[in-house]
C-alpha cells in the first residue's frame, strides 16, 4: 500500500468522532474490546467493533488476543507521520515568525520581509 493510501485511511479513521473518542480512551493504555464497548453505551457492540476495525486498518490500533479477550493498543506512529508531513513544517514556520516578531517588538532589529516562506525547504 502506498504512503498516500495509508494517509487516506488515517484521515478516514480520524474523521469520525466515535473513533477519535476510542483513541482518546486508549491513550491511557490498552483496553479490552469489552471495556471499550462499555464506554459507549449509546453504540451497540457491533458498531464499536466496526470502528475498531477502521482504526486497525489505518494502523492506529493494534489488537492482541489474550485468551478470550482482545486487547486494543494505541499505535501513535501514523499520527507522528502525519505530524512530520503536515503539522511540523507549519509549526516551525510559525515559531520562526513569532521569533522575528519578538525581536522586532523589542527593537533589536527590523522585522523580516513579509510574505510566506517556502515550507518545503
Amino acid at each position: 500500500m502506498s504512503t498516500e493510501e495509508n494517509f487516506d485511511l488515517l484521515f478516514k479513521a480520524l474523521s469520525n468522532r466515535s473513533r477519535r473518542e476510542l483513541l482518546d480512551l486508549l491513550t491511557d493504555g490498552p483496553k479490552t474490546t469489552g471495556a471499550l464497548c462499555e464506554a459507549f453505551p449509546r453504540i451497540d457492540r457491533c458498531t464499536v467493533m466496526q470502528h475498531l476495525g477502521v482504526l486497525q486498518k489505518a494502523g492506529l490500533v493494534v489488537a492482541e488476543r489474550r485468551g478470550r479477550e482482545r486487547w486494543n493498543h494505541l499505535n501513535a506512529m501514523p499520527i507522528h507521520e502525519l505530524q512530520k508531513r503536515w503539522i511540523g513544517p507549519y509549526a516551525d514556520h510559525a515559531v520562526t515568525m513569532l521569533d522575528q516578531l519578538q525581536v522586532a517588538v523589542e527593537g533589536q532589529e527590523p522585522p523580516a520581509a513579509s510574505g510566506r516562506a517556502d515550507l518545503k525547504s
